[in-house]
């Protein structure tokens, strides 16, 4: 199979190595050094400052961004959440579990935020602004320049969630007041699911500080305690850090995270050139590079996807609720090449001689 969806992605040889090893006990100074190693390299390739920490929990992105929730906000905030998809959606759901007042900034499918969108929430009051900066489940990848100057002049904690735009699209903490990001092992990163990384400012650990959450698992603080020995406060998936530290440095080897940008943008600009002819409709108004999500003109999108899974082997990723028949989507992240996507487009040129696409 060769593996076109947002994640898990396509890992390469040296990650996969070192999943076939035994894991070993942790609590070592060893692991310690690699968990400071992984914090270093991670807060580098986001631009974060030296003050800034990076949490490492075991478990999907969305237990970061409930995490982030709980521990970055209480109920004297007063937020805005972008909600443009089912992502956007999340943060909308777990702000009202956690009893966060919230004010839903909806965009349409497939658009963006403008100015407009934004104005008629200046001077209101809010605390701050939660975005899926790239909303993956219609591919849209937000205006982060715009975002991050509305939430200056409105003195505005900034959460994005970059859990499939890390090491896709460009993002520097500090060139956008970024207040805390989120993303995961299992996008760009190219290892296996299970960790999901939350980097805090220094204005993101205040706020921890001052919050008191009703968890054990999610309590920042405790987690925060056992990094600086670079410890985890729980049992981690020591394989999957492990595997990260061999990818991180992997990546700084190679020239950083612009190098690792520029390639992801390669890929996508490559398949995206050679689908051009095809009765393919690119969904979003701004894509990223991270993924090509793809409105068919003519046919059914999860039968598409079965198609090229069942006689191709091929996967591309689904969408899932009202979307799944209308929406697929092609990543560009993970171990993939330009001869890849040429196995892809021959794939889909064929189902379009069918009548299939």
């Amino acid at each position: 199979m060769i593996n076109f969806t947002v994640g898990p992605v396509q890992a390469n040889d040296e990650v996969r190595k070192v999943g076939r090893e035994q894991v070993p006990y942790f609590r070592t100074p060893e692991f310690s050094s690699i968990m400071l190693e992984n914090e270093k390299l991670v807060k580098k390739f986001v631009g974060a400052k030296d003050d800034a920490r990076v949490v490492f929990i075991t478990g999907s992105g969305t237990a970061s961004m409930e995490a982030s929730i709980m521990n970055l906000f209480n109920e004297n905030d007063k937020v805005l959440v972008v909600n443009g998809g089912s992502f956007g959606q999340r943060f909308v759901n777990l702000c009202k579990i956690h009893n966060i007042e919230n004010t839903e900034i909806k965009v349409p499918l497939g658009s963006t935020v403008t100015e407009e969108m934004l104005k008629e929430y200046d001077n209101a009051g809010y605390t701050g602004f939660l975005v899926n900066i790239h909303e993956t489940s219609v591919g849209e990848h937000y205006n982060l320049k715009l975002i991050s100057e509305f939430c200056k002049r409105n003195n505005i904690f900034l959460l994005v969630d970059a859990i499939s735009s890390f090491l896709a699209d460009e993002l520097n903490m500090q060139e956008y007041n970024i207040g805390a990001m989120i993303t995961g092992s299992q996008k760009a990163l190219a290892c296996p699911p299970g960790i999901s990384l939350i980097v805090l400012s220094k204005e993101a650990l205040a706020r921890v500080e001052k919050n008191d959450p009703k968890c054990m698992y999610f309590d920042l603080k405790d987690a925060l305690k056992n990094g600086e020995r670079g410890q985890t406060p729980f049992t981690p998936a020591v394989g999957i850090l492990l595997q990260i530290n061999v990818r991180l440095k992997e990546i700084e080897k190679n020239g950083g995270e612009k190098v690792e940008i520029q390639r992801v943008a390669g890929l996508a600009k490559y398949f995206r050139d050679n689908i051009k002819d095809l009765p393919l409709e690119i969904v979003p108004a701004n894509p990223s590079n991270a993924v090509t999500a793809l409105h068919p003109l003519k046919n059914n999108a999860n039968e598409i996807f079965t198609i090229l899974k069942d006689e191709y082997n091929i996967w591309i990723c689904p969408n899932g609720g009202d979307l799944k028949d209308k929406i697929f989507r092609v990543g560009h992240i993970g171990y993939l090449t330009k001869d890849d996507y040429d196995v892809l487009i021959k794939a889909l040129r064929e189902l379009n001689s069918k009548g299939i696409l």
